[in-house]
């Protein structure tokens, strides 16, 4: 007995109906179905999510500032997307570097929480400081001394540097994968790696900007960082995506992306409404009030959608 395969059956259905004959002979176009139309590697996307989130998570966490949990939050989050990379590559369409790779990253985002956790009583130099000075100010007023009750100064510091393993060994897997992706092949790479940091940027801005609530004295430092780089990877991502043959051919009619080219203006509205919320996040950012952290956060709330949009449906128009 056959087997039954799901994406085969979805891609038949409707039933695709053969192009009737022009009077000169020369057959029509045939429908194309919506799989047709849109294609995209969810291994890759997964990958990629992972290795720019964990990359951005070290450009964070060699600054010592912000708490030990925020560690914690983005390596089991971002590990378990390479787990799910790998299996959804393995399940799907197999590209042993890139499957590879995933489980790599996963183990050395394991290691790296593991090493935080046995770690944890140090806490953070940045934030041990904070909590000293803030500390020192409530016994000069109430003569009560906390300092006890804080993180331990002579304890062993997690060192960053292990963040920064974890996105290394990804950088095979995004090549591989980019390379798997078709021709040319070192536009398609780079397509991958500059997405894997446009897309791990975004992620850690958004997700550091909640972290405020935990950690509300938390300088602004770390997340206008992650701002600035978002600002900065996005000109290259546009580019990339662009470039022949890229989103401009569908702009300008020479790919179809099956809906009349609304796929393609609605890729440039993602595109452009990403960096103006950047802009406006890092306007909001220049006021004095706590408050102005909140509307940040959910700036880039905004900003991860349109992220998204910019990178996914334009890799998944020109997949097809």
């Amino acid at each position: 007995m056959p087997r039954f395969c799901f994406k085969d059956a979805l891609r038949s259905y409707p039933p695709a109906r053969p192009p009737p004959a022009a009077p000169d002979g020369v057959g029509l176009r045939p429908t194309r179905t919506f799989l047709d139309v849109i294609g995209l590697d969810a291994a890759t996307v997964l990958l990629q999510w992972a290795v720019g989130g964990l990359l951005f998570l070290w450009v964070t966490t060699r600054r010592r500032q912000v708490g030990i949990g925020y560690g914690w939050l983005l390596r089991s989050v971002y590990g378990v997307m390479a787990l799910g990379a790998f299996a959804v590559g393995v399940w799907l369409d197999p590209v042993p570097v890139r499957e590879a790779s995933s489980l790599a990253v996963a183990a050395a985002a394991g290691v790296a929480l593991a090493a935080s956790i046995v770690r944890r009583r140090a806490g953070v130099a940045g934030e041990r400081e904070r909590i000293e000075r803030r500390s020192a100010r409530v016994a000069a007023m109430t003569g009560i001394d906390r300092r006890a009750d804080g993180p331990d100064p002579d304890a062993a510091e997690f060192p960053p540097w292990l963040d920064l393993i974890a996105p290394l060994v990804g950088i095979p897997g995004l090549l591989a994968a980019g390379i798997a992706a078709g021709d040319p092949p070192a536009l398609s790479v780079v397509r991958v790696v500059v997405g894997a940091a446009f897309l791990g940027s975004i992620s850690d801005a958004m997700l550091l900007g909640h972290w405020y609530l935990v950690q509300p004295g938390l300088t602004r430092g770390p997340l206008l960082e992650l701002v600035r780089w978002t600002a900065i990877v996005w000109p290259f991502e546009v580019a990339a995506l662009l470039w022949p043959t890229g989103m401009w051919s569908v702009l300008n009619g020479t790919i179809d992306d099956g809906y009349g080219g609304t796929l393609g203006w609605f890729w440039v509205a993602c595109a452009v409404t990403t960096i103006g919320l950047v802009i406006v996040t890092r306007a909001a950012l220049r006021e004095r009030y706590y408050s102005a952290v909140m509307a940040a956060t959910g700036l880039l709330y905004l900003a991860i959608l349109t992220a998204f949009g910019t990178d996914l449906v334009a890799r998944a128009v020109l997949a097809s």
